[in-house]
């Protein structure tokens, strides 16, 4: 039983933060995406905190230019610090931006070339181990009931599976080619159904051939083989280094399974996305939750 082996621990993870997030422009202008707040709280965040969630200590961003900014969210802000604590203020809020020293490493991407050579470009911090990778505009938010966000559940399933695992959610069948979706293979006994051998990945499949419902969504752990492949490959769909062609080259010579998340996912790449989430969240702040509802009775006229 693989209960028994002791993998290498998933200790770092990797931010694709270079992306220009030209859907939300003009806000994007001069702010990175990542930056755009959920409430109080910017995307990216949400990330970092899933991460050490999930026992993650090493934050590798993969930046370009223009978003210097969020590698400021987690540092020391001196003058806007010492003037909260001259009026007394609170610093309550502040620390979850807090970065323990060392332990944020950013790597630039010059050239817009795709997730994958994103992804590449971390190779060198990464060396020999296995990491995580978060895309910071899929918000994954865990259930109230204990089974944690997505990435610990995923390091869960890799502390008993190791080699490569991705999370995946159900969605309707006719939904199916707006994504990347995995072939999928046996189940696993022991994980309630949510682990499911890969077989194979397939981008936007048409309906009638897509071999399931299981979409691919923005959380990863990876061997550091995959660095070796991508170093080689070619690019792919759009002109760009694809992740996917290269998780795909790697099936059949590692292990390879998807986590189905018990959760919710929310798609804040898009507008539309990026409004239901802030109203799912806020609906669930006690904070907010009654203003926010009557807010959108007056908005309806209900």
């Amino acid at each position: 039983m693989t209960d028994q082996i002791k993998f290498k621990p998933v200790r770092k993870a990797v931010f694709p933060v270079a992306g220009l997030g030209t859907r939300f422009l003009p806000a994007t202008k001069a702010i990175p995406k990542e930056m755009l707040p959920i409430i109080d709280r910017p995307l990216i965040q949400y990330a970092v905190d899933e991460a050490r969630e999930a026992g993650i200590d090493q934050l590798i961003f993969v930046t370009g230019r223009g978003k210097t900014a969020i590698v400021e969210h987690f540092d020391t802000a001196y003058e806007l610090e010492d003037t909260m604590r001259g009026r007394d203020k609170s610093l309550e809020a502040l620390e979850p931006t807090r970065i323990q020293p060392g332990n944020l490493v950013t790597v630039r991407q010059q050239v817009p070339l795709g997730l994958g050579h994103a992804i590449w470009c971390a190779r060198a911090i990464i060396g020999d181990e296995p990491f995580a990778i978060f895309l910071p505009d899929e918000l994954m938010i865990g259930r109230s009931d204990g089974t944690g966000g997505c990435m610990k559940q995923m390091v869960e399933a890799y502390n008993q599976v190791g080699g490569n695992l991705i999370s995946v959610l159900e969605v309707p069948h006719e939904e199916v080619s707006s994504y990347g979706v995995i072939d999928p293979g046996k189940k696993l006994d022991g994980f309630g159904g949510a682990l499911t051998e890969v077989k194979g990945l397939v981008e936007k499949p048409r309906l009638e051939d897509a071999p399931s419902n299981l979409i691919i969504s923005g959380r990863y752990i990876l061997q550091p083989e995959v660095m070796r492949v991508l170093e080689n490959q070619g690019k792919g769909a759009g002109g760009e280094v694809q992740l996917t062609d290269a998780m795909a080259r790697m099936i059949g010579t590692q292990p390879f399974h998807a986590v189905t998340f018990a959760g919710r996912r929310y798609d804040c790449g898009s507008k539309t996305g990026f409004v239901e989430a802030t109203l799912a969240l806020a609906l669930e702040r006690p904070d907010m939750a009654d203003e926010v509802r009557a807010m959108a009775k007056r908005l309806l006229g209900v």
